[in-house]
């Protein structure tokens, strides 16, 4: 083993638990939003939508939505990273684990803390895999892929959690304070954690 590979051998490491940790624990804040009752993200709004209608938990459900963007990637010549099949795979499972652990709170204090705990644990986690560097989320290259075709990322961004948000809301999710602010809260706080965990050079 040459004196380079143990270095780069650690900082792989280092990503790779940035990688499942931020993950991981992307799962249990939806876990903690949905818990909450008080609104989701526009995303899971549609997720839990979905599940209301299948029958399926809301994790196979943001398991199914992630490989169907997945699949709208190739006409938007959009490649996949390691981290984003990571993301297809994990983020729903570790929802529904959190989901099977924790029970609703029925305490309304419980529950904005619950709210105000999935904010702050979603963009800790964003920061967290982001920093990583093993490729965006299905969602996040949907996003990359319109801009491609010449939509500004806000307006692409717009369009499409306006839409899934609304359709999402005509099939029962969950649309409530818990939504405006995590829409108003999650770029803010995503950016400070991305600074905070950015690896130090």
């Amino acid at each position: 083993m040459t004196e380079l590979s143990v270095p780069r051998l650690h900082s792989l490491a280092s990503r790779l638990i940035r990688l499942y940790a931020g993950l991981a624990a992307y799962g249990i804040g939806i876990g903690l939003l949905v818990r909450a009752e008080l609104g989701l993200a526009p995303w899971d709004v549609f997720h839990q939508g979905l599940s209301i209608h299948t029958g399926w938990s809301i994790g196979l459900c943001i398991n199914i939505v992630g490989v169907l963007l997945l699949l709208l990637w190739i006409p938007l010549r959009e490649r996949p990273g390691f981290g984003t099949i990571s993301n297809v795979l994990l983020i729903g499972p570790c929802a529904d684990l959190f989901l099977w652990l924790v029970p609703a709170p029925s305490a309304w204090l419980l529950r904005g803390a619950f709210l105000l705990a999935g904010v702050v644990v979603i963009a800790a986690a964003t920061g967290l895999y982001i920093n990583a560097g093993f490729g965006p989320g299905p969602r996040d290259g949907l996003m990359t892929g319109l801009h491609r075709l010449g939509l500004s990322i806000r307006l692409g961004r717009t369009i499409v959690e306006i839409t899934v948000l609304a359709a999402g809301w005509l099939l029962g999710g969950t649309v409530g304070v818990g939504t405006i602010l995590f829409a108003a809260a999650i770029g803010p706080l995503t950016q400070v954690f991305m600074k905070l965990w950015s690896p130090r050079r």
